[in-house]
């Protein structure tokens, strides 16, 4: 299977920040009513007139279109035409209150770029096609910055940007100019994979390109040897290759790159940011879920200690990250090498038990998932009963779960139930794991 994981934190703290702002206003001075959006009811930066004639901040209205819908949100009138006027009058009034207010603390906004159109965009990739085919990389490179600093700019220009197949042409470049000696064109490279990034899906076309063995080394030289910029470009474009229908024939084709697991383990253990660390997480999720169960990958993960890292990223990790690193525990624990290594671990049991009915219902399913592979031996089903799991798996029972996690869950409890009442509850799962001896 593959995980879905989508994380709107940002979003809603972006949101929040906005509110508290307008709120703040309101308790200082007050705000013309036309100077605010119907939709937010916050002060407009970028006012825009819809065909029915009412005004709007772009970013709501462009957010309320793109939903489906098809009607002016303040008078329910059938939109004839999406069209989005700027109302540069209402703007420049809006930017005089704010420095007339300035000593109340108001900051004046400042006058919105003109979004990038649909013909800019397919100029600028005809003009990158050309570019790669001459091999020009000096121009190509000031094209790709061009792309970047468009997509800079705002959510809408990136959404455009990415509608016209950027992403197809971006990765047959990058493909291009990785196909000989990379190291020339590393800056190049660098740029096309900072946009790249951000363009999701990158379309099955595009991913062929990137999936090829020249692009591959190119992307894992740069998860080795790039700044954390670049680093971090590299496994956010590597996971999204391998996050197909192709991942199977991507990981044969990284079986034969010196250095991509060591790459993929060290952002881990040593992160550089929490996207790197999920994107980590996902791309080791499916080359080992795409692999056979003594693959050499597996293997190699596993002698790196990739458990034992994993494990203690559970300890504190938030939801997202959470759920990707069970995902990949869950993933290892189908092998034999895996299971053994993750009974060996002193921190799992506490920390799968503690995660349980703590973080999401879908971590419960995979930490339940991880115990139920785990509980052959004798020794782990009495840790387990010592750590509290005995009680938690009731617990789940009464709260409720999927099918498949109920069936683990009935099982796990008549293999525990032998133990429960000769062996001690020592451990509270709900404490910290400062008592335990880390296996590293």
């Amino acid at each position: 299977m593959i995980l879905s994981w989508r994380n709107r934190r940002a979003h809603n703290n972006k949101m929040k920040n906005s509110h508290r702002l307008c709120e703040d206003l309101d308790a200082e001075i007050n705000v013309p009513t036309h100077f605010r959006c119907p939709i937010s009811l916050d002060l407009m930066k970028d006012p825009v007139t819809l065909c029915t004639g009412i005004t709007y901040d772009r970013e709501n209205i462009e957010r309320w279109i793109e939903a489906g819908n098809e009607t002016c949100p303040f008078t329910k009138q059938v939109l004839e035409t999406f069209d989005l006027i700027p109302n540069h009058i209402l703007r420049r009034m809006i930017q005089d209150w704010c420095v007339q207010n300035r000593s109340l603390g108001v900051e004046r906004i400042p006058t919105p770029r003109i979004p990038v159109s649909q013909c800019e965009v397919s100029e600028v990739c005809s003009r990158i096609v050309g570019a790669t085919r001459r091999e020009d990389g000096k121009k190509c490179g000031e094209l790709v910055r061009k792309i970047k600093s468009w997509g800079k700019e705002s959510e809408r220009n990136k959404r455009c940007i990415m509608e016209n197949g950027t992403a197809c042409i971006l990765s047959a470049s990058f493909e291009s100019f990785a196909r000989d000696s990379f190291e020339k064109h590393i800056n190049l490279l660098v740029e096309i994979l900072s946009v790249l990034s951000w363009m999701s899906p990158l379309g099955k076309e595009g991913r062929s390109k990137l999936g090829t063995e020249s692009s591959l080394r190119c992307i894992i030289w740069l998860l080795r040897n790039g700044d954390l910029s670049g680093r971090q470009s590299a496994v956010l474009v590597l996971k999204e290759i391998l996050h197909s229908d192709e991942r199977r024939i991507i990981t044969n084709t990284l079986r034969a790159i010196e250095g991509v697991v060591e790459a993929l383990f060290f952002l881990i253990k040593e992160p550089i940011s929490p996207t790197a660390t999920k994107a980590s997480l996902m791309a080791i999720y499916c080359m080992i879920s795409s692999t056979t169960k003594n693959d050499m990958i597996t293997s190699r993960f596993l002698e790196m200690g990739l458990v034992g890292v994993i494990v203690e990223a559970i300890v504190e990790a938030d939801e997202s990250v959470c759920e990707k690193a069970l995902g990949v525990l869950d993933e290892i624990c189908n092998t034999e090498k895996g299971k053994e290594a993750a009974c060996n671990n002193a921190l799992i049991m506490a920390v799968l038990v503690r995660k349980v009915l703590r973080v999401s219902e879908w971590a419960t399913e995979l930490s339940v998932s991880i115990l139920w592979k785990l509980c052959d031996e004798e020794s782990v089903r009495i840790e387990a009963i010592q750590v509290g799991t005995f009680k938690k798996l009731l617990v789940i029972l009464q709260v409720g779960c999927g099918e498949s996690t109920k069936e683990k869950v009935k099982e796990l409890l008549k293999l525990l139930n032998v133990y429960n009442n000769r062996v001690d509850c020592c451990v509270d799962s709900s404490m910290g794991f400062k008592y335990l001896k880390k296996p590293f």
